[in-house]
């Protein structure tokens, strides 16, 4: 038999038998220190198990611990042993559907009418390190779809005999681990005992497929790490994560609520919310105005017409919600700005002398999404997009995207954030125009990249359908990634529409379309901020930025006069002035995230000062008011960067 060359990549390579394991090539070509890493290897971009056969020349790239595509097998291998803890415990009574790690962990699908409890978890737990001890190996095995599926009807495991009905393939991969066989692509780990820091975290109701027409299972999820210092560190944050959680805190601070009589992803902002939004408002117009932005304003509706010829009602129509007739012509809710902002543009012929064309528009916009996928401010039906949309031509393409860049950059460094990574999305398979228009978008957005010296990662497939798009997921406090910012180049929109502008050459031109949200809507941007700095925010756009209280009611008439002057500066502050002990007050005020509490007795009253205390519980000296007015002012200035 003809020997094959493996080899690892910028490692070692030797001549070996043609059906070796990777394991068995990898213990030959790296050190046991590396060896014992490694949960995977790929080879020619696909991940392979190491109790894959080679059949021919190969240079294989170890997959380690420590890598996001090691900590993804870890978990899937993890929601297997789940399911095999579960078959074990609750036999017959309970069916598998399917478990896939996602970003921070695992889940698996259960049929059972019992609900799950946490007493539950508990004996899952215990069995599932059973399991992990036991060191079964993950073995993959091919069959035909004919068997797999007679062997899971003999099982009565209804949902994987519907899986393979609709792979429609001839064979499917099997994995097993001790008595538990799973129908699975893999890869997985070699043995259960790599599996030794997990947690199951909850349970909650997931329609079989995310179809609503079909049974509700109990999906159970959980985490997993290689060391349980890792998974100690995360299951801390997660507990963090709770106490930041925007709806508890949106509730105790009375920013926003929401109300079944309104309707579920209908957002009602409360004063100090409306004022915690007005600030972000501002601040975001004045910085637009600054870098030669127009501000427009549009309507709610449009005839449905307008969003056939956008293309939305083809490629976003379930997005959409249903059209009402109005003197018996169709119309719909907006889904996006973009085309009233062409028609403002069509209102008049353009010049090329006029580019380019920076239209800015706080616009609110309404989406179907599912009740299930509702959540708080994150997820809504009805939200305000920090919408724009820039007509150039084409020299000026990458001169815009910088710009685009920079006040991107700046407006989150200013709420504090400055972690975040960069996508560049690419084509979809569902898409409008020509290639080489897509291929003209996507370079100018590549080179833009890379002439900022920005680092990104390619993610291919998930371009809008009408050009690519650069996103940005910023990282909070707790190191989560949050989507918000995105770049689009179209040049489809234009072509739709027909719009055209007169060049230097007296002709006529068709310009390219930039749309771009910085925040991506003021809802969702506002509900990570709570979550960021967990409701204590800073002083330039803090509702409210200080609370003055008496300590006797001989203080009343002063307070009354210290609060009057103080508003009148543009001070946002509250007063307490209730027959309270003043550290009840204190408390209070410190509960409610207040950044400045006023307090004021008699000595104060006689001094026209304010004793100036910080929710941090800090005392700092005495104050005049208009020395803590401006205090105030300059403190909101470096705040806001200005």
């Amino acid at each position: 038999m003809t020997d094959i060359t493996i080899a690892i990549e910028n490692g070692n390579e030797a001549a070996m038998p043609v059906n070796t394991t990777v394991q068995d090539a990898i213990s030959e070509l790296m050190s046991n220190k590396q060896r014992k890493k490694t949960v995977a290897v790929t080879l020619n971009g696909e991940t392979l198990d190491l109790c894959t056969r080679l059949t021919e020349n190969a240079t294989l790239v170890p997959v380690q611990t420590g890598s996001d595509e090691s900590l993804a097998i870890l978990r899937h291998s993890t929601a297997h042993v789940m399911a095999e803890a579960v078959r074990e415990l609750y036999g017959d009574e309970v069916k598998v559907a399917i478990g896939p790690a996602i970003d921070d962990g695992f889940y698996y699908d259960f049929d059972r009418d019992q609900p799950f409890t946490p007493d539950d978890f508990e004996k899952i737990e215990a069995k599932m390190t059973e399991i992990a001890r036991s060191a079964q190996p993950f073995t993959k095995r091919s069959i035909s779809s004919a068997d797999a599926i007679k062997r899971f009807e003999a099982e009565g495991e209804s949902y994987k005999v519907e899986l393979i009905q609709d792979l429609g393939a001839d064979s499917v991969t099997l994995y097993e681990q001790g008595a538990f066989t799973d129908l699975c692509r893999g890869p997985h780990l070699p043995n259960t005992s790599w599996i030794n820091a997990f947690k199951l975290l909850r349970v909650a109701g997931a329609y079989w497929r995310g179809d609503e027409s079909k049974k509700m299972l109990q999906r159970i999820y959980g985490t997993a790490f290689f060391d349980k210092k890792a998974l100690k560190k995360h299951l801390f944050a997660l507990e963090e994560a709770k106490k930041r959680d925007h709806r508890k805190l949106g509730k105790e601070l009375e920013l926003f609520t929401m109300q079944d009589e309104i309707g579920p992803g209908l957002i009602l902002w409360q004063p100090k919310g409306a004022l915690l939004r007005k600030l972000i408002e501002d601040y975001w117009k004045d910085a637009h105005y600054r870098n030669d932005y127009e501000l427009l304003y549009t309507p709610h509706i449009a005839r449905q017409d307008l969003w056939k010829t956008s293309g939305h009602l083809d490629f976003y129509g379930e997005n959409m919600y249903s059209p009402m007739d109005i003197d018996d012509v169709a119309y719909q809710l907006k889904p996006m700005n973009c085309p009233f902002h062409i028609g403002i543009f069509n209102s008049r012929k353009r010049s090329y002398r006029e580019f380019p064309i920076r239209w800015c528009e706080l616009g609110t916009v309404y989406r179907y999404e599912r009740a299930g996928a509702l959540h708080g401010l994150l997820r809504v039906r009805g939200f305000t997009q920090d919408d724009a949309h820039i007509f150039c031509m084409p020299e000026q393409l990458e001169d815009e995207i910088f710009n685009i860049l920079d006040l991107n950059l700046e407006i989150l460094k200013t709420f504090g954030f400055d972690q975040y990574d960069l996508y560049l999305s690419t084509r979809p398979e569902k898409s409008v125009g020509s290639d080489e228009s897509w291929e003209q978008s996507t370079e100018a957005l590549k080179l833009a990249l890379e002439k900022k010296g920005l680092e990104y990662k390619l993610d291919p497939g998930e371009g809008v359908f009408y050009g690519p798009k650069i996103d940005i997921k910023i990282k909070d406090q707790l190191g989560r990634s949050w989507q918000c910012s995105t770049i689009q180049v179209d040049f489809n929109l234009p072509e739709r529409f027909n719009i055209k502008y007169v060049g230097a050459d007296n002709s006529e031109h068709q310009p390219i379309m930039i749309h771009r949200a910085l925040m991506g809507s003021l809802e969702r941007f506002i509900g990570i901020l709570i979550e960021h700095y967990a409701g204590v925010f800073p002083l330039w756009f803090a509702p409210v930025q200080a609370r003055i209280m008496n300590i006797t009611d001989a203080q009343a008439d002063y307070c009354e006069e210290v609060y009057a002057k103080l508003r009148q500066a543009g001070v946002r502050i509250e007063k307490d002035l209730r027959n309270e002990k003043l550290n009840y007050k204190i408390r209070e005020a410190q509960m409610a995230k207040i950044p400045y509490m006023l307090i004021i007795g008699d000595k104060e009253k006689e001094s026209n000062t304010v004793t100036v205390r910080l929710r941090d519980g800090k005392n700092i000296a005495d104050m005049q008011i208009d020395e803590f007015t401006a205090k105030v002012a300059d403190e909101c200035i470096e705040g806001r960067g200005m």
